[in-house]
């Protein structure tokens, strides 16, 4: 395990989401003293490192030249073929090459947390007593310990839900006591992170809006409870619940359906698809907890097509993803529509989809970016002015649009910049996990239970959104395949699909075998989408990740994740 002392690491500087950013400002080397001695700037500081190291992938490049986690899943294919992302399914993951900082960066802050409780006896404000900022200091310095527990408890979710049985460390060890820790049974882990949520929970605000100053983004009581209604789906689910004990999925329901019975008193609602991304939206009302960037147009010159100045393909989207989606008048999936080669010159198959889908994905002949500076027609199919042969072209026959501002320009001379903020939890994914641990311990989708609502009248909610307005869930029939396609579709490049399969177990079901979309003029001038199947590589030790070799070579006492 990672052992820091009292040097703190200097981090990245990250902004975090609501009226006012989060006053961060990068510092190193802070020694105990300054730290604790000067708490306006050091403890406050200290805190701020710990929330920077909180993963986004907006921010972190964690999966190089801008990959999402989403490529290395049926969503979506890297354009550059070199691109480290491709090592989760071509054989180039290993211990010793675990591709991943999850490890280092979740006990580098864990660490950090420990040293701030451990000494939070030193902290001193009698010097401040007569500042006019007083109270908000105060105020400030008394919910850090919770905020502190709270991101605690999510780096150990990190940990737990990437590979399972981790050292469960609750105090600061000396260097010998780091490296010779045991890993604690998931269980037991996934039993300290909701014990913790719980306690902190009460003690975090609402929100932040009524505190002064400079401290609005942070961890709050709706954080607290989602994320525990989350740990408990994944505790729940067959990757951890081997012995199917459906008492999990009770409880995971339950820890939902607080936030969904007090959603409006919290200041959380729905909000329009289109609205989740773009500039304006770190106040919106849908978010729970999410990170932010600042301002810059390098997620667009990522995932902006090839052939659009600076644009470098980026992520795009499958036909497996694009399957996923279903028409507005029958319910019926694209590939239900459509499982063969379509010419799309005489029938447009995307006529009448999911609005999500528009929201989503780039097709060939879209108009993109939507900047007047940059706009084109664009071009997928082979030697189309976006497609392949040229360099980097889409492997799928789209292009991403999610999360992407179409506004932005990238062009040399004539930049624009704007904010991006990576979405941790939204009210959305509660109303899924909901639905989800309320079939699996009913086994009917129209069983409300005690909780009032019925997992496909959780799921309505979602699909009756006003811009949305999608045939509703009905009947127990294939409920959970319809599940797993309406959580693909609203969660999609959000990084959440990387991880559902593997707490599902369905890794060669889903990961294996992927569609891809080839289009081609045929002789007569029509374009044709002709599907194409790719396989890679799936084995089931590929549900949890490998502990780093380093970290074995320094412990004995850690044992490797089984077939790694």
């Amino acid at each position: 395990m990672n052992k820091i002392t009292y040097t703190l690491l200097g981090m990245a500087a990250v902004v975090f989401v609501g009226c006012a950013d989060l006053d961060y400002n990068e510092a190193s080397n802070r020694d105990e003293d300054w730290t604790y001695n000067s708490p306006l700037n050091g403890v406050k500081a200290l805190v701020y490192d710990v929330y920077a190291q909180m993963p986004s992938e907006f921010k972190d490049d964690s999966y190089g030249n801008g990959a999402l986690i989403a490529s290395a899943t049926d969503e979506s294919e890297f354009a550059l073929s070199f691109s480290p992302i491709h090592k989760y399914f071509n054989g180039g993951w290993t211990p010793s090459n675990p591709f991943s900082t999850t490890w280092d960066r979740s006990y580098r802050a864990i660490t950090q947390v420990h040293m701030y409780l451990e000494r939070i006896h030193k902290i001193d404000l009698s010097d401040y007593e007569y500042d006019p900022d007083y109270q908000t200091m105060v105020q400030q310095f008394e919910i850090f310990p919770y905020e502190l527990r709270f991101l605690r408890a999510y780096f150990y979710f990190e940990l737990v839900r990437a590979y399972g049985d981790v050292p469960l460390v609750t105090t600061t060890l000396t260097n010998e006591q780091a490296n010779s820790v045991e890993r604690t049974p998931a269980k037991d882990v996934f039993k300290f992170i909701i014990n913790e949520l719980d306690a902190v929970a009460e003690y975090l605000p609402v929100s932040y809006n009524d505190i002064p100053g400079q401290e609005i983004g942070r961890a709050t009581r709706g954080a607290a409870l989602a994320l525990k209604a989350r740990v408990l789906l994944y505790q729940a689910s067959p990757l951890f619940n081997t012995d199917n004990n459906k008492e999990i999925w009770k409880e995971a329901a339950a820890a939902s359906k607080v936030i969904i019975d007090n959603a409006q008193r919290w200041g959380y609602k729905l909000s329009e698809y289109a609205k989740l991304w773009g500039h304006d939206t770190f106040t919106n009302s849908e978010f729970i907890f999410v990170l932010g960037t600042q301002a810059s147009n390098t997620f667009e010159q990522y995932n902006y097509p090839v052939g659009v100045e600076n644009g470098n393909s980026g992520n795009c989207p499958t036909q497996a993803l694009v399957d996923a989606y279903e028409y507005q008048a029958d319910g019926k999936t694209f590939k239900e529509k459509h499982p063969g080669d379509v010419d799309v010159t005489t029938e447009n198959p995307y006529d009448g989809l999911d609005p999500r889908f528009e929201l989503t994905v780039v097709k060939n002949g879209d108009l993109w970016p939507s900047n007047t500076t940059q706009q084109i027609a664009i071009e997928t199919y082979q030697s189309g002015f976006n497609g392949a042969p040229k360099y980097g072209a889409t492997p799928t026959g789209y292009y991403l649009k999610k999360f992407v501002d179409g506004n932005c320009v990238t062009t040399a001379n004539n930049q624009t910049t704007t904010r991006h903020n990576w979405i941790v939890m939204r009210l959305a994914e509660v109303y899924l996990n909901y639905a989800e641990a309320m079939y699996n311990y009913y086994g009917n989708a129209d069983e409300q239970g005690d909780f009032g609502m019925s997992a496909n009248e959780a799921i309505n909610v979602l699909r009756n959104r006003p811009d949305i307005m999608m045939p509703e869930f009905q009947g127990n029939n294939g409920f959970e395949e319809r599940y797993m396609r309406e959580r693909m579709v609203e969660l999609a490049f959000e990084g959440q699909r990387f991880w559902d399969v593997r707490r599902w177990k369905k890794g060669a079901e889903f990961f294996k075998n992927v569609d891809v979309a080839d289009f081609k003029l045929n002789g007569n001038g029509n374009l044709i989408l002709n599907r194409v199947t790719k396989t890679r590589q799936w084995y089931e030790k590929y549900n949890l990740y490998p502990i780093p070799q380093s970290e074995i070579q320094k412990n004995g006492n850690l044992k490797q994740n089984p077939n790694w």
